[in-house]
């Protein structure tokens, strides 16, 4: 399986506003980068979009590492809670509806294909990759002023 490096961002002019996702793809010392927005969106529909985005992106099966400042979409897949949100019909643990259930799909349906691993990084900490991606993010949420 090839190996992959990820980075993400997403950003949001008010939240929900417009915004943007910026995605860095590393394979052998080659980078892709990519990036879009939307003009009525929210920032965790951002940085979702970002990871899914990039696993989209890939031709085969990879290893993947994804870098994010993201706790949100770390913290929902490293801890198990979207597989549960999933096989409870989109419903979380206190009874209240998940969020984003169409992105969240795509992601568990990705996740399925891919070995992924989720490492959180704290943003705008001078993290080169994550600046990268911030700059892209904020970019597509200009354009989609």
């Amino acid at each position: 399986m090839k190996k992959v490096e990820m980075f993400t961002d997403g950003a949001c002019s008010g939240n929900p506003g417009p915004g943007g996702w910026g995605t860095i793809l590393r394979y052998n010392g080659t980078e892709k980068e990519l990036s879009g927005g939307d003009s009525a969106t929210t920032n965790n529909r951002m940085e979702l979009t970002a990871v899914i985005s990039g696993l989209a992106a890939l031709k085969e099966a990879c290893e993947v590492t994804v870098t994010t400042d993201s706790k949100y979409v770390v913290d929902a897949v490293n801890n198990g809670w979207a597989r549960s949100w999933r096989d409870r019909g989109w419903i979380k643990s206190d009874k209240k509806p998940a969020l984003n259930p169409d992105l969240w799909g795509q992601l568990l349906e990705l996740l399925e294909r891919h070995t992924v691993t989720f490492k959180w990084i704290k943003g705008h900490a001078g993290h080169a990759e994550n600046e990268r991606c911030d700059r892209l993010a904020v970019a597509q949420a200009q354009k989609h002023k």
